[in-house]
């Protein structure tokens, strides 16, 4: 009888075991897209073990889709561990591109006036396949500008204007750090990932 009952109660231990271990390798798969619609710290043990530091700071890019038409939607910017990451949400149809490196100064595309940015670098971001809201069918990102650090790397996130089908805006960091840059779908998102 107590053979049995050990029995018993190890198998729902293992049982026990299991489903826990399931919850934690649910939470890491989507601890990226949930860390992306932070504004402050989302850092997680998960997230630490599974999103490398950025290593290397050469400019990046990345071709848009055909027929793209998208429309910045909302910034954001997160703190992780080892780095700080800045979110583009999109809206409208497609898939972006993006043209990211560090630039001497913050100067807008068209007119050649400069922007206003603090830091003492300054990464530029240019995202192809952008529209003007009535090509996408979505409103334009109407909030903070510039948006704020959360005291990491990231100084700000100034801009998301639209000139000739691309965005552009501008990181202000604290000093010139390696960046990554990826895209995230449902919603489209261009992510700017800055090592600390």
């Amino acid at each position: 009888m107590t053979t049995n009952r050990t029995r018993s109660f190890a198998a729902v231990a293992a049982i026990a075991v299991g489903v826990s271990l399931t919850a934690c390798s649910q939470d890491a798969e989507t601890t990226p897209t949930a860390a992306t619609s932070a504004v402050t710290s989302t850092s997680s043990a998960a997230a630490s073990t599974t999103e490398p530091v950025p290593t290397d700071s050469s400019d990046k890019t990345s071709a848009a889709g055909t027929e793209s038409k998208l429309t910045v939607v909302d910034i954001r910017v997160g703190e992780h561990d080892g780095f700080d990451r800045v979110v583009y949400e999109m809206g409208g149809t497609g898939t972006p591109g993006w043209r990211v490196k560090y630039v001497d100064a913050a100067t807008q595309e068209g007119s050649g006036k400069p922007v206003d940015i603090q830091g003492a670098a300054v990464i530029q971001v240019l995202i192809d396949g952008s529209a003007y809201p009535f090509d996408s069918g979505v409103e334009q990102y109407s909030g903070p500008n510039p948006v704020p650090g959360v005291g990491g790397v990231v100084t700000e996130v100034n801009g998301s204007n639209v000139f000739e089908g691309v965005t552009q805006s501008f990181i202000g960091v604290t000093e010139k750090q390696p960046f990554t840059v990826t895209t995230l779908n449902d919603p489209p998102r261009v992510v700017v990932d800055v090592a600390r």
